[in-house]
């Protein structure tokens, strides 16, 4: 074949969860889907289903520098997912990588706890995330709880938000899936103040790796040129049709069906 356009890369940096529903298997698809290519770095292993995570093993924070930088030196990468990091010395690590490229625009998705409410991450990467994450970050995505968990002293979302900006991230996209509302209602904040609302149907269902979608396919389209505020727009309006059509392969919650734009199987 010859004249294919080569796809921007993205760098993606997170755990592995084997039920394919979060984690790398999520950015991987939600990459994919918007045209770009994923290359996946691990940084721990995961053992976890739709229902729950019940087992994080991080792998050695050196391994972790190791896949990206040869990635890194051989590929043209256009942007830099974040996930699950794990440990704070993962997160160390990573920081220290990023440094290293400041051009590259960064989507931080702050993974703590799992959507069934296990833990993911030590108590000590909250730190890291703070120092000396953020301060690299482009869009960072937090949920409600992670929210409350980086910044625990402030009484609002906005507030919140307002000390996430002035320690350095770019824009702090506040989501609100995790809240008790009827609607779901997700803030855009920058740095200079401005502030912009999404409002969404509540869907019926809980999702496994909703998270991981949006952030994913926001550096998906950050790779392809995009402005940060267009990507998060558009990853948006991505991840909710992801979710509508969502679905339940196991006992727990339901999936993103992430490649919602092709074919069915049968019509192939």
């Amino acid at each position: 074949m010859t004249g294919t356009a080569t796809p921007p890369v993205v760098l993606v940096i997170a755990g592995n969860d084997p039920s394919g529903g979060a984690g790398l298997a999520a950015d991987i698809q939600a990459v994919t889907a918007l045209a770009a290519h994923p290359a996946p770095v691990v940084t721990s292993i995961t053992v976890q289903d739709t229902r729950n995570a019940h087992r994080v093993q991080p792998v050695s924070a050196e391994l972790v520098g190791e896949q990206a930088r040869v990635v890194l030196a051989d590929l043209a990468v256009r942007a830099i997912k974040i996930g699950l990091l794990a440990s704070a010395e993962i997160g160390a690590a990573v920081a220290e990588l990023l440094a290293e490229h400041p051009g590259l625009p960064v989507v931080l998705d702050p993974v703590l706890v799992a959507s069934g409410g296990g833990l993911l991450a030590e108590a000590a990467l909250t730190e890291v995330l703070l120092a000396r994450l953020v301060p690299l970050t482009t869009v960072l995505t937090p949920n409600a709880s992670e929210l409350r968990a980086l910044i625990p002293d402030a009484e609002t979302i906005a507030a919140r938000a307002a000390a996430l900006t002035a320690a350095g991230a770019a824009y702090v996209l506040a989501k609100g899936g995790d809240e008790l509302t009827d609607e779901v209602h997700n803030v855009l904040y920058d740095r200079e103040g401005e502030v912009e609302h999404f409002t969404w149907s509540r869907l019926p269902h809980v999702y496994h790796g909703s998270g991981c979608t949006l952030a994913s396919a926001i550096a998906a389209l950050l790779a392809h040129g995009k402005t940060p505020r267009a990507a998060v727009e558009a990853a948006q309006r991505y991840t909710f049709e992801a979710l509508r059509r969502g679905f339940r392969p196991g006992g727990g919650q339901h999936i993103p069906h992430r490649f919602f734009h092709l074919p069915e199987t049968h019509k192939l």
